[in-house]
């Protein structure tokens, strides 16, 4: 199999990486299961190359996967996806988003790590 189900059916799989992927937009960093974070990534960065297009054809592609969410009543997560992420990595040719390990969770000693859009080129 080619990907992980991560305990989830795919219309729950699909909720959490909506999630996931709305939340790394907004504060481009996350914290998440090592699992949840090597799933997430290629959606990541599959969405940030679609911004990079920018037409509106890849405006409607995008919003139909992130979510209308916003951070303390500035611009939501697919404005900013368009305006200050696309312009961030126009020089990128891909590998926008990086993992770093932080160790096992407490409770069920689960690796947890960052997911973090790395910074300028």
């Amino acid at each position: 199999m080619a990907y992980q189900k991560l305990g989830r059916d795919s219309s729950a799989r699909k909720a959490l990486f909506r999630d996931l992927v709305t939340d790394l937009f907004l504060y481009e960093r996350i914290q998440t299961t090592e699992a949840k974070a090597k799933e997430l990534r290629p959606v990541a960065e599959k969405l940030i190359t679609l911004a990079k297009r920018g037409d509106l054809h890849a405006r409607r592609q995008v919003a139909a996967f992130v979510r209308r969410e916003t951070l303390d009543g500035e611009q939501d997560a697919i404005q900013k996806l368009f305006s200050d992420l696309a312009t961030r990595y126009s020089e990128r040719a891909g590998g926008y988003t990086r993992i770093l390990k932080l160790g096992p969770r407490r409770g069920d000693a689960a690796p947890m790590v960052y997911l973090e859009l790395v910074d300028r080129a």
